[in-house]
C-alpha cells in the first residue's frame, strides 16, 4: 500500500536550494546539487536524471546520486517503452513503493531492484517532454507529502536550465551564422572581401622567410554585357560556375575569395625562390580555368577568359591591402594586353592563338 505521509520542508533545504540556484549555470551543475537535495526531501537513497531521445527511443540517465545499495548508473540507457518513467507518466502516478508489482513487466526496474519509486516530468516551455527526475528505494518506503511538491518544484527548475541553455546554444548558433555570413559572399559561398583581408593579413604576419604570400586578382571581362542580355539570373550562375571552376583549381591551402561584382582573388603559398615562376603559372592556370563555354540554364555563352594579374608579397610585407592593390594593378596591366590583343587583326589573332572551347558546366 502506497503510504504518503504529511511533514514540512527543512528551512535548511530552502537555504541549500537557494544557494544551488544562484551558483548554477549549467544543466550538471544545477542538477547535481538538485540531486542531493533530493534524497533529503524524499528519504529515497537513489536520486537521478533522466533524458528522452524520442527519435530513438531510448532513455538515458544523465546524473545520479547514489548512497545505499540500490545503483542507479549514470549513462544507462534502455528502451523508453518498457521504462518506469513511461509507465507512471501515463498512468499519472508519481509514487509507489512496490513497484515490482505493480509494474511487474519492467525488466530494468527489476533488474536494478527498485522497490519505491517516484517521480516528475521535466518538460521544456512547449510542454515537449525533456525527460524525468526520479528517486527510488530497493526497500519500500513511505514518501513525505511534501515530496510531490519538492519533485515538481525541482523538474520545473531543471526545465527551465534546459530552456535556458537550449536558448543560449540558438543564440550561439546565430552568432555564428551571423558571422559566418559577415564574412560570405551570398552568390557564391566563397570568403568575402573583408574574410580575404583578414586572411591575407594573418598569412602575412605568420610568413616564414623562406615562404612568400602569391595574390592572384582575376577580372571577368565583359561580364555586365552577359548580366544585361541574358539576366541577373543567368549573371549570378555564371559567377558560381566560376566560383566552383577556381575552387577546383585550388591546392590545399589555398584560398580563392570573391570580392566585387566581377571580380575574384586568389591565395596561394609559395617557396619564396621560385614564387615570381609559381605566380605568373598560377595567373595562367586561373586565365585558362575561366575560358571556355559556360553552361547555363538559360543560355550558352562562349567565354574568352578573365583577365589575371597576380604579385608576389615582398620579404616583411604586413599591409595585406597595399598588395591587394598591387595585385589589382597586375591585373589591370594584363587587362590592357588583352585589349591590344582583341585589336589585332582578326587573321592575326588566329596566327598568334587558336583556341577550342572547352564545355564549363
Amino acid at each position: 500500500m502506497n503510504q504518503v505521509m504529511r511533514t514540512s520542508v527543512p528551512s535548511s533545504l530552502f537555504g541549500a536550494l537557494a544557494a544551488t540556484i544562484a551558483h548554477a549555470h549549467t544543466l550538471e551543475s544545477l542538477a547535481r546539487p538538485l540531486l542531493e537535495l533530493l534524497q533529503s526531501a524524499t528519504g529515497l537513497e537513489s536520486t537521478y536524471l533522466t533524458r528522452l531521445d524520442e527519435q530513438a527511443g531510448m532513455l538515458q540517465v544523465m546524473y545520479a546520486r547514489n548512497t545505499h545499495r540500490l545503483t542507479v548508473p549514470e549513462g544507462l540507457s534502455t528502451p523508453w517503452a518498457g521504462t518506469l518513467s513511461k509507465r507512471a507518466l501515463e498512468e499519472g502516478k508519481f509514487y509507489t513503493d512496490d513497484a515490482r508489482r505493480h509494474w511487474a513487466d519492467c525488466e530494468v526496474a527489476g533488474s536494478l531492484g527498485i522497490v519505491t519509486y517516484a517521480n516528475a516530468p521535466v518538460r521544456d516551455k512547449g510542454g515537449e517532454l525533456f525527460g524525468t527526475l526520479c528517486a527510488a528505494s530497493n526497500e519500500r518506503k513511505p514518501l513525505a507529502e511534501t515530496a510531490a511538491h519538492v519533485l515538481a518544484l525541482f523538474a520545473q527548475l531543471i526545465s527551465q536550465q534546459v530552456d535556458r541553455e537550449r536558448m543560449s546554444a540558438a543564440l550561439q548558433q546565430a552568432n555564428r551564422s551571423l558571422a559566418a555570413m559577415a564574412l560570405t559572399d551570398t552568390i557564391t559561398q566563397l570568403p568575402n572581401r573583408r574574410a580575404l583581408l583578414d586572411d591575407m593579413q594573418r598569412r602575412l604576419a605568420d610568413a616564414a622567410d623562406d615562404r612568400a604570400l602569391i595574390v592572384a586578382f582575376i577580372s571577368l571581362d565583359d561580364f555586365k554585357p552577359i548580366n544585361d542580355r541574358h539576366g541577373h539570373e543567368a549573371g549570378d550562375q555564371f559567377l558560381q560556375t566560376v566560383a566552383k571552376r577556381l575552387q577546383r583549381m585550388l591546392r590545399e591551402g589555398d584560398m580563392a575569395a570573391r570580392i566585387g561584382s566581377d571580380e575574384f582573388v586568389v591565395l596561394a603559398v609559395e617557396q619564396r625562390a621560385r614564387a615570381n615562376q609559381a605566380a605568373a603559372a598560377l595567373a595562367q592556370r586561373l586565365e585558362s580555368a575561366t575560358r571556355g563555354r559556360f553552361k547555363l540554364d538559360a543560355a550558352l555563352i562562349d567565354y574568352d577568359g578573365a583577365s589575371v594579374g597576380a604579385t608576389v608579397a615582398e620579404p616583411g610585407c604586413t599591409n595585406a591591402q597595399a598588395l591587394l592593390n598591387k595585385a589589382d594593378a597586375a591585373m589591370e596591366a594584363a587587362k590592357r594586353l588583352r585589349k591590344q590583343h582583341a585589336s589585332l587583326p582578326a587573321q592575326a589573332r588566329r596566327t598568334i592563338a587558336r583556341y577550342e572551347w572547352p564545355v564549363i558546366e
